[in-house]
């Protein structure tokens, strides 16, 4: 086996060496080769763009999929409809500071016409 692995590098060098022995001198290149832009990985979003939750809306299971918001939380907020914005969560004292800071990226308040 070691012999077979040595026949083929020295026919490996061999070939190598006669390639470069007829290939013509090349003069160095003179523009280096921008590297390919990719975006940091900051940039990148942490979790798949999802859809907003209407709490004006919502169903009481879509609610509970909400960061921190059960049963009782999700209740409150129907019993509590219509919302101007999402931002009356927090000043009825539906939801407190801790929960609507996790939620209030994903929710919204829209508004019937």
């Amino acid at each position: 086996m070691h012999k077979s692995l040595f026949a083929a590098l020295v026919l490996a060098a061999a070939v190598s060496g006669s390639a470069m022995a007829q290939a013509p001198a090349q003069a160095p290149a003179t523009t280096p080769v921008k590297p390919a832009v990719t975006a940091p990985a900051a940039t990148m979003p942490a979790k798949p763009v999802a859809t907003l939750i209407d709490i004006n809306s919502a169903s009481l299971t879509d609610l509970q999929t909400l960061k921190g918001v059960g049963t009782a939380r999700a209740e409150a907020i129907v019993k509590g409809r219509p919302f101007k914005g999402k931002d009356e969560l927090l000043a009825r004292k539906i939801v407190p500071e801790s929960v609507y800071n996790d939620i209030k990226d994903g929710i919204v308040a829209r508004q019937k016409n």
